[in-house]
C-alpha cells in the first residue's frame, strides 16, 4: 500500500510539474504559454508575407504540441484578437459580443511587423528537441517587449494560479525607458473593452482592481452602454441586467442591442424611474461593475516565481539589454568576418597572388605558395589566415577577378569599419542604446496602440444600501413560517441585501438576511432591523425556583444564521419588550396565609448589563405570569 502511495504522489508531482510548466503558468522571458510559443514559431516558418489558412498553421504547429487541433485553434484565436502579434483576415469573433470564429478553414492569419520586430532571432534562440524528437522548437523568444504585461494572461494549475492583466504596450515601453534612467515609474491595466478601471487596490499586480462599464447617461429615462467592463461582452453584460430586473433589483421597461464595431446597448427605464435612481443599481447588481482579484505567478529560472508587475517589467528591461548586447556582438562578428574575408580578397587580386599558384603542379602546395603571396600583407589582414580562408579564395571565379572593382570594394570595407567603429559604441553605452531601441518603438506604434481603459477612482457601490425595499416580509402564525415568499401578516419592507433579527419563543435569537422562506417557530415573539441602541427587556421564570427574573441587554453582534440563547437555558421566556416607558406586572401563584398576589417593578431600575449575563430575580416567590403595563400616572 505504501509503495502505491508513493507510485501515485510521484505521479500527480510529475504532472502537476508539468502542467505548470509546460501548459497553464507563462514565462516571465517572453510572456507566452508553450502553445502560443509553438504558433508563433509555426508561423515564423511559414512566412512569406503572405496570409495562411489557420487550418494550416494549426498543423504545422502540431509537429511541436502533443495537445490537438483544438487547443491550437482555440489558443491561436485569443492570441489573434489580442491584435499585437498576429495579423488576421476573416471572422476571428467578437470581443464586445462573445460571437465565436469561424472554423478554422475559413479564417486566415499571418506575423505582424511588431512580432517580427520584437520577437525572433535564431542566432539567440536556445531550441531543445520537439515532443516526437523530429523537429526543434525554441525554449523562449528574445523578445524585446514585455509580452506578458503587454497581452495579460490567465492559468489553473494544480495548487497555483495566474491572471495577470493587460497594459498599455506605449505605457510600459516609457516605463522601461523611465527604469533603465535610474527614475521611478508606474503602469495600470489597460483593456481592449475599454471602460472604467481603479486601481487603488492594484497592489502592483496582485491585488485586485475595480473595473466598469463606460455608461451614457444623458437623457433621463435612457441608459446607453458605450463600452464593456473588462471580462464582459454584450450578452454577459444583458443577462445581468435581465436577471437584476427579473429579482426586482431594478426596473426596466426593455433592453437592446446594437453592438457590432462599438458597443452600444440601450437600456429603457420603466414608468416613474429616472437614470439617476438606476446608475448606483446597474453598478450594484449587474456585471456593470465587476471586482478582479490577480495574481502575477509567472515561471522563473524553471521555477514558479510570484511577481510584481514592476518585477516583471524589470526583469524584461534588463532582459532586452541582454538581448540588444547579444545580437551587437553576433553582427560585429560578422561584420568582422566579412571584412576579414573582403581584405583578404583585396590583397589576393589587387597583388596579383594568384599568379603564385600558375606554376605550382603539385596541388598540396598551393595553400603554402597562397600563404607565402599574401604573407608580405599580414599587417593589413590584422586576423590568422586559416585553411578555410585560403579554400574561399580558392573558389573565387575568374570572372569576379577580372571584373574586380578597387573602388567600390574599398568603399565597401570603409563601410563596414565604419559599423564596426558604431557597434563598438553601441556595446560601450548599451543602456542609451537599449533607451534609443525602445525609443523607436514608441515612434513606430504609438498610433496603433493608444489608452483605452480610464485609470480613475470611485467607490465600490454597496448593495444593501442602493436595493429598494420593495418586498414585503410577512409572518405565518400558523405554520411558524417567515419571509417574502410567505402568505401571512405583513411585518415590514425589506430589501434581499437587509438583515432582520428574529427572537423566539424558546428564548433564542438569530440573525438573517431577508429570508424568502424560513421556518421561526409558531411563537415568533419579536422580528426587526437590527439596532445596537435597542434595549431588550425579559422577564423569564427560573427553572430550578419557578422565581421571576429581568433581564436587560443590548443585541448588537453576531454571526449570520448562527442561533444564541437570550435567557439561561432551562428558563421559561415569558414576556419580551423593547419598551422603555413601562412596568412589569407579575402575577405570583396563590399559597395559604399569602396575601399579596400581585406586585410592579420599574424597569428603570435594573441595569442594562451584557447579552451573556444572567438576569436579576425580582422576588423570591414562584411567578404565575407576567406582563408589561404603562405605568399609572
Amino acid at each position: 500500500m505504501a509503495y502505491i502511495d508513493r507510485l501515485f504522489d510521484q505521479y500527480f508531482l510529475e504532472h502537476a510539474s508539468y502542467v505548470v510548466k509546460d501548459r497553464a503558468i507563462p514565462d516571465i522571458d517572453d510572456g507566452l504559454k508553450p502553445v502560443q510559443r509553438r504558433i508563433l514559431h509555426a508561423l515564423k516558418e511559414q512566412d512569406d508575407g503572405k496570409f495562411h489558412k489557420v487550418a494550416n498553421v494549426v498543423g504545422q504547429t502540431m509537429k511541436y504540441h502533443p495537445h490537438g487541433d483544438q487547443s491550437i485553434y482555440g489558443a491561436l484565436v485569443h492570441l489573434a484578437n489580442k491584435d499585437m502579434f498576429i495579423d488576421k483576415q476573416g471572422n476571428f469573433g467578437n470581443i464586445y459580443t462573445g460571437d465565436e470564429a469561424s472554423a478554422a478553414r475559413y479564417i486566415e492569419c499571418r506575423l505582424t511587423p511588431l512580432a517580427k520586430d520584437v520577437l525572433f532571432n535564431p542566432e539567440i534562440t536556445e531550441y531543445i528537441e520537439s515532443y516526437d524528437g523530429r523537429n526543434s522548437e525554441p525554449v523562449v523568444f528574445p523578445a524585446k517587449i514585455p509580452v506578458l504585461l503587454a497581452q495579460g494572461t490567465e492559468g489553473i494549475a494544480p495548487g497555483m494560479t495566474t491572471r495577470v492583466l493587460s497594459h498599455n504596450l506605449i505605457e510600459l515601453l516609457q516605463a522601461q525607458i523611465a527604469y533603465l534612467q535610474g527614475e521611478d515609474f508606474q503602469v495600470f491595466p489597460d483593456f481592449a473593452t475599454g471602460g472604467f478601471v481603479d486601481v487603488t487596490e492594484y497592489a502592483d499586480g496582485n491585488g485586485k482592481v475595480l473595473v466598469r462599464a463606460k455608461l451614457d447617461t444623458k437623457n433621463s429615462k435612457r441608459i446607453v452602454v458605450r463600452e464593456l467592463p473588462f471580462g464582459s461582452t454584450s450578452d454577459s453584460l444583458i443577462a445581468s441586467i435581465e436577471g437584476a430586473a427579473r429579482k426586482n433589483k431594478l426596473k426596466i421597461a426593455g433592453i437592446s442591442d446594437y453592438t457590432g464595431e462599438e458597443v452600444e446597448i440601450e437600456i429603457r427605464l420603466a414608468r416613474g424611474v429616472h437614470t439617476k435612481d438606476t446608475v448606483d443599481a446597474l453598478y450594484a447588481f449587474t456585471d456593470c461593475e465587476q471586482s478582479i482579484s490577480v495574481s502575477a505567478l509567472v515561471i522563473k529560472d524553471n521555477r514558479p516565481h510570484i511577481a510584481t508587475v514592476s518585477d516583471i517589467l524589470k526583469h524584461n528591461a534588463d532582459r532586452l539589454v541582454d538581448v540588444l548586447t547579444a545580437e551587437l556582438k553576433i553582427e560585429q562578428r560578422q561584420v568582422r568576418d566579412r571584412l576579414h574575408a573582403k581584405t583578404l580578397e583585396q590583397v589576393f587580386i589587387e597583388n596579383r597572388v594568384y599568379k603564385a599558384i600558375e606554376d605550382v603542379a603539385d596541388s598540396s602546395a598551393i595553400h603554402e605558395a597562397i600563404r607565402t603571396g599574401i604573407e608580405p600583407f599580414f599587417s593589413a589582414i590584422r586576423r590568422k589566415v586559416t585553411a578555410e580562408d585560403l579554400d574561399t579564395l580558392l573558389q573565387i571565379p575568374i570572372r569576379r577577378i577580372s571584373l574586380y572593382d578597387i573602388t567600390k570594394a574599398k568603399k565597401e570595407m570603409r563601410e563596414m569599419r565604419a559599423r564596426l567603429r558604431e557597434i563598438k559604441t553601441n556595446l560601450e553605452n548599451i543602456t542609451g542604446f537599449t533607451i534609443d531601441f525602445l525609443e523607436y518603438l514608441i515612434d513606430q506604434y504609438k498610433d496603433k496602440y493608444p489608452r483605452r481603459t480610464e485609470v480613475t477612482s470611485f467607490d465600490q457601490v454597496d448593495a444593501r444600501e442602493v436595493a429598494q425595499r420593495n418586498l414585503k416580509l410577512r409572518y405565518d402564525k400558523k405554520t411558524g413560517y417567515l419571509g417574502y415568499d410567505v402568505n401571512g401578516n405583513t411585518l415590514m419592507d425589506v430589501s434581499q441585501y437587509d438583515r432582520v433579527l428574529v427572537i423566539r419563543k424558546n428564548g433564542t435569537y438569530s440573525l438573517h438576511e431577508a429570508p424568502d422562506r424560513l421556518f421561526v417557530d409558531k411563537g415568533m415573539l419579536f422580528c426587526d432591523f437590527v439596532d445596537s441602541e435597542r434595549v431588550y427587556t425579559v422577564i423569564y421564570r427560573d427553572k430550578k425556583t419557578n422565581y421571576p427574573c429581568i433581564k436587560r441587554c443590548k443585541l448588537d453582534t453576531f454571526i449570520m444564521n448562527r442561533g444564541y440563547e437570550l435567557v439561561p437555558p432551562g428558563c421559561r421566556l415569558l414576556k419580551l419588550t423593547t419598551d422603555r416607558d413601562v412596568e412589569v406586572h407579575v402575577s405570583y401563584k396563590p399559597k395559604p396565609r399569602v396575601r399579596i398576589l400581585n406586585e410592579e417593578f420599574a424597569i428603570e431600575d435594573y441595569a442594562i448589563r451584557g447579552k451573556t449575563a444572567k438576569g436579576v430575580r425580582l422576588s423570591a416567590r414562584e411567578v404565575r405570569s407576567a406582563k408589561f403595563v404603562k405605568p399609572k400616572v
